[in-house]
């Protein structure tokens, strides 16, 4: 004891020890700019392996939030807005970066379906296709609609904020709303790896391609120092996407930074085996949790635990305790988030136990 440990998030260590032996052995190596090099095509070819969809086009950014709003601005027309949950990252945790960039967020409750709660946990977090196609139906029923901002796109992600995950038929239901509104799905998969690593989904990499227009596979929170790996499924890609990305500040100029690093997680399955180290520590903390008696704001089947905890115990964790501020539940306690990562041990897990 006496060493701080942290479970405030998922990308507070470096990187995987195989990223970064390969980028030191890279030394005074030349590439070419912008992602055009021979290592990110190898990393996109990899990344179209995995997802079994060939006819994918791949490219590298460097951050979630600069994803969500590149990609947003991509599929929108300036008169359109992006639909997504009210807690969704885009509404709630991007300090209005898709407002400004000149587009709305058009929010959903976000409670999902109330359907299968045993199994994948609480829906909070989700949209549901009910909703969407209600959504969609009073808008295109409104005589006014031409004076209002159109739904262009539909923004949702696997995991969500509460680290809830939608079935393979939510995803089914959803995506056929919006291929009937003839508007492109897109998944923000910034934890994705974890996700696709619970015991409690029935959602593969595969479905994700099928099933939505464009979405993105987190490196920064799963391994990578950097990066999201963005994944067009079904040829939606702008033909001059290179000219969008600049636009937001998103462009890297030294891309096979980025794309070493994914040809790396994508070599020998080690994106998916650190991704399932994150949820076997999780289970583990979940189980210490309910031994020493904490109460859990929702039931999470990823890599993200919420409990509810007295802010006098609170004051004391937070000596030795990294941990996120969820919300205040009441006047006495307060929500905070314990996230476990790719490279969480079970001696972090004890440790942790120990101060709670």
């Amino acid at each position: 004891m006496g060493q701080k440990i942290t479970f405030a998030s998922d990308y507070t260590r470096n990187a995987h020890p195989r990223i970064l032996k390969r980028l030191m052995g890279m030394g005074l190596e030349q590439n070419v700019g912008y992602g055009t090099d021979d290592i990110c095509r190898s990393a996109a070819d990899k990344i179209k392996k995995a997802c079994e969809c060939p006819g994918a086009e791949v490219f590298f950014l460097v951050g979630g939030t600069q994803t969500n709003q590149t990609i947003i601005d991509m599929l929108l027309k300036s008169y359109e807005g992006v639909v997504a949950a009210q807690t969704g990252h885009v509404a709630a945790h991007e300090a209005g970066a898709i407002e400004f960039s000149g587009h709305k967020v058009l929010t959903l409750p976000s409670t999902g379906e109330e359907t299968d709660t045993d199994r994948y946990g609480s829906n909070i977090g989700k949209i549901s296709a009910k909703e969407l196609k209600a959504y969609l139906e009073t808008f295109y029923g409104d005589d006014n609609h031409e004076h209002m901002v159109f739904p262009g796109a539909v923004y949702i992600s696997h995991p969500t904020e509460y680290g809830t995950l939608y079935t393979k038929k939510e995803l089914s239901d959803i995506s056929a709303v919006c291929s009937k509104y003839e508007i492109p799905l897109f998944l923000d998969g910034a934890r994705l790896g974890y996700g696709l690593m619970s015991k409690r989904t029935d959602v593969t990499l595969k479905d994700i391609a099928e099933l939505t227009d464009v979405f993105y596979i987190g490196g920064t929170k799963v391994g990578a120092m950097l990066g999201e790996a963005v994944v067009f499924t079904k040829g939606g890609k702008p033909l001059h996407h290179v000219p969008i990305i600049k636009q937001h500040g998103a462009l890297l100029a030294k891309g096979w930074l980025l794309g070493v690093q994914f040809d790396e997680l994508f070599t020998d399955n080690l994106y998916f085996d650190i991704s399932r180290n994150a949820i076997d520590m999780a289970e583990k903390l979940r189980d210490g949790l309910k031994d020493k008696g904490y109460e859990f704001f929702l039931d999470s089947p990823t890599n993200q635990q919420f409990i509810i905890i007295d802010d006098e115990k609170l004051k004391e964790l937070e000596k030795n305790v990294g941990y996120s501020f969820w919300e205040k539940y009441d006047d006495a306690r307060t929500v905070i988030r314990l996230a476990t990562d790719w490279a969480t041990t079970d001696e972090d897990i004890n440790t942790l136990m120990e101060y709670l």
